[in-house]
Protein backbone atom coordinates (compact mmCIF):
# COMPACT_ATOMS: atom_id res chain seq x y z
CA UNK A 1 0.00 0.00 0.00
CA UNK A 2 2.72 2.34 0.90
CA UNK A 3 4.68 1.89 -2.23
CA UNK A 4 1.62 2.22 -4.43
CA UNK A 5 1.16 5.47 -2.70
CA UNK A 6 4.68 6.83 -2.92
CA UNK A 7 4.57 6.16 -6.76
CA UNK A 8 1.04 8.20 -6.98
CA UNK A 9 2.13 10.86 -4.88
CA UNK A 10 4.39 12.47 -7.95
CA UNK A 11 2.30 11.42 -10.74
CA UNK A 12 -0.61 13.64 -9.22
CA UNK A 13 1.65 16.55 -7.92
CA UNK A 14 2.55 16.65 -12.06
CA UNK A 15 -0.87 15.84 -13.88
CA UNK A 16 -2.17 18.88 -11.19
CA UNK A 17 0.84 21.22 -12.27
CA UNK A 18 0.34 20.01 -15.77
CA UNK A 19 -3.35 20.84 -15.43
CA UNK A 20 -2.68 24.72 -14.37
CA UNK A 21 0.01 25.24 -16.96
CA UNK A 22 -2.23 23.77 -19.64
CA UNK A 23 -5.14 26.01 -18.04
CA UNK A 24 -2.98 28.84 -18.14
CA UNK A 25 -2.07 28.74 -21.79
CA UNK A 26 -5.16 28.09 -22.92
CA UNK A 27 -6.19 31.18 -21.51
CA UNK A 28 -7.45 30.88 -17.96
CA UNK A 29 -8.87 33.71 -16.23
CA UNK A 30 -6.20 34.39 -13.29
CA UNK A 31 -5.60 37.40 -12.43
CA UNK A 32 -1.49 37.00 -11.76
CA UNK A 33 0.94 34.47 -13.33
CA UNK A 34 3.80 32.77 -11.20
CA UNK A 35 7.02 31.77 -13.12
CA UNK A 36 8.82 29.32 -11.11
CA UNK A 37 12.94 29.15 -11.33
CA UNK A 38 13.06 32.22 -13.87
CA UNK A 39 16.02 32.27 -15.51
CA UNK A 40 18.58 35.11 -15.85
CA UNK A 41 17.76 37.99 -17.99
CA UNK A 42 14.11 37.01 -17.37
CA UNK A 43 13.14 40.31 -15.96
CA UNK A 44 14.69 42.60 -18.17
CA UNK A 45 13.27 40.53 -21.39
CA UNK A 46 9.95 41.33 -19.89
CA UNK A 47 7.32 42.67 -22.13
CA UNK A 48 6.31 46.33 -21.07
CA UNK A 49 3.44 46.61 -19.06
CA UNK A 50 4.71 43.59 -16.64
CA UNK A 51 4.78 44.33 -13.07
CA UNK A 52 6.55 41.94 -10.56
CA UNK A 53 4.00 41.80 -7.68
CA UNK A 54 5.65 39.10 -5.87
CA UNK A 55 9.71 37.62 -5.48
CA UNK A 56 11.10 35.21 -3.79
CA UNK A 57 14.83 33.32 -4.61
CA UNK A 58 13.11 30.58 -6.79
CA UNK A 59 10.11 32.31 -7.93
CA UNK A 60 8.32 35.74 -9.59
CA UNK A 61 4.79 36.41 -9.34
CA UNK A 62 3.64 38.92 -12.32
CA UNK A 63 0.61 41.00 -13.46
CA UNK A 64 -0.19 42.50 -16.77
CA UNK A 65 -2.85 43.58 -18.77
CA UNK A 66 -2.07 42.02 -21.60
CA UNK A 67 -4.53 39.21 -22.37
CA UNK A 68 -1.17 37.10 -23.85
CA UNK A 69 0.09 37.34 -20.94
CA UNK A 70 1.51 33.47 -20.80
CA UNK A 71 2.59 33.71 -24.47
CA UNK A 72 4.83 36.47 -23.66
CA UNK A 73 6.08 34.81 -20.61
CA UNK A 74 7.14 31.87 -22.41
CA UNK A 75 9.11 34.35 -24.59
CA UNK A 76 10.51 36.07 -22.63
CA UNK A 77 12.24 32.69 -21.57
CA UNK A 78 9.91 31.25 -18.90
CA UNK A 79 10.03 27.64 -18.82
CA UNK A 80 6.63 26.91 -16.73
CA UNK A 81 3.70 29.62 -16.32
CA UNK A 82 1.18 28.55 -13.40
CA UNK A 83 -1.97 30.55 -12.36
CA UNK A 84 -1.56 33.09 -9.01
CA UNK A 85 -3.88 34.85 -7.46
CA UNK A 86 -7.07 33.48 -7.71
CA UNK A 87 -9.75 32.83 -5.17
CA UNK A 88 -9.36 29.91 -3.03
CA UNK A 89 -12.87 27.63 -2.48
CA UNK A 90 -13.42 29.68 0.20
CA UNK A 91 -14.65 33.05 -0.74
CA UNK A 92 -12.89 36.42 0.86
CA UNK A 93 -15.73 37.62 2.96
CA UNK A 94 -15.79 33.84 4.74
CA UNK A 95 -11.85 34.34 5.46
CA UNK A 96 -11.90 37.85 6.55
CA UNK A 97 -11.73 37.93 10.62
CA UNK A 98 -15.13 39.50 12.08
Amino acid sequence: MLKRLLIALPVVLIGWIAILALVMWLGGDAPAAFVPFPPDGFVDALPSGTAITGRSPISLTLRSESENLPAELYRAGAWLVLPAGLEACIPNFLRQEI
